[in-house]
């Protein structure tokens, strides 16, 4: 690297000026005793009792919140947050990359909405996806984001001591990827009360269960060949309920892929229907597990 004269001297200037600050002020000299000060615990903030100057939100989800929101939320018994994890993944010619997020969040806010007292995290949208070296699994197609195992896993543990220290006493994490249920029980079973500020940690293997919502749609009498890309109607059929768009709706009707494994999704209305039926099915379920666990810790 190479200094010119000036920044030579501009640097001797500073140099200068630091001594002679410590000749003046001696050890007490602020500007020149802060790295070796000891650090002291942070003191809170002056602000974190402030009153809300809005009325208190509705919303169940904490992005849309305002910290004083979340705050007063906590305080008036919304003591359990739901940690939606889906995943940034291809999913064929006509579905997009964010399906599993989208279908994440859209069952756990019906989740929360049924529960009452109870909010929505951002959903984590980086899971394992595949290897990187060589790229392996879905990894192998443009767009995919991935995390190794281990990453996703420290990921969990920091968003649940996050949540611990707003006061959330029961954190609840899902997934909507079949590749990264494991390391959610694996993060999960890994954070106790003594370690999440006394907060309980849990998995709920309802949240996926693909197999009921595939025996759901045989019952309807929806029998779907498989595709040779990554699509089914299992998650179409919700990503129709939720954002149309997302798999390209108008777009895919026109062409090649108005059939999806043997299925014309233009029969829009009924398979639509099925979506909000899937979708409220598996809130449902969710829901009721989390009410069992609820009253068997009360002893009821």
């Amino acid at each position: 690297m190479i200094l010119s004269t000036r920044a030579i001297l501009r640097a001797g200037l500073v140099a200068a000026a630091g001594w002679w600050a410590l000749v003046v002020y001696g050890p007490s000299c602020p500007r020149c005793n802060d790295s070796t000060k000891p650090l002291s615990v942070e003191e809170s903030p002056k602000d974190l009792l402030a009153p809300n100057p809005l009325p208190l939100s509705s919303t169940v989800e904490v992005a849309k919140m305002t910290w004083i929101e979340v705050r007063d939320r906590v305080k008036n018994g919304a003591r359990r947050i739901i940690v939606p994890t889906g995943g940034i993944e291809q999913n064929g010619p006509f579905v997009a990359l964010n399906k599993h997020d989208l279908i994440a969040k859209a069952v756990s806010i019906r989740v929360a909405e049924l529960l009452g007292d109870t909010l929505v995290a951002p959903t984590v949208s980086f899971t394992p996806e595949g290897g990187f070296a060589p790229p392996s699994g879905h990894m192998r197609y443009p767009g995919t984001i991935s995390v190794s195992s281990d990453t996703f896993q420290r990921l969990l543990a920091d968003i649940i001591t996050s949540l611990s220290l707003a006061g959330f006493k029961e954190i609840v994490v899902v997934g909507d990827s079949g590749d990264s249920q494991a390391d959610i029980v694996r993060a999960v079973t890994q954070r106790t009360p003594e370690n999440t500020n006394g907060a309980s940690v849990r998995y709920v293997s309802e949240f996926y269960d693909y197999d009921g919502v595939r025996a759901f749609l045989k019952e309807r009498g929806i029998h779907e060949t498989p595709e040779s890309f990554h699509e089914e109607l299992a998650f179409t059929v919700q990503l129709m309920a939720i954002d149309p768009e997302a798999m390209r709706y108008t777009e895919r009707i026109r062409g090649a892929g108005a059939i999806l494994g043997g299925i014309d999704l233009r029969d829009r209305e009924r398979l639509t229907a099925l979506g909000h039926e899937i979708l409220r099915r598996r809130a449902e379920r969710v829901a009721e597990v989390l009410r069992r666990s609820l009253i068997g810790s009360d002893g009821g």
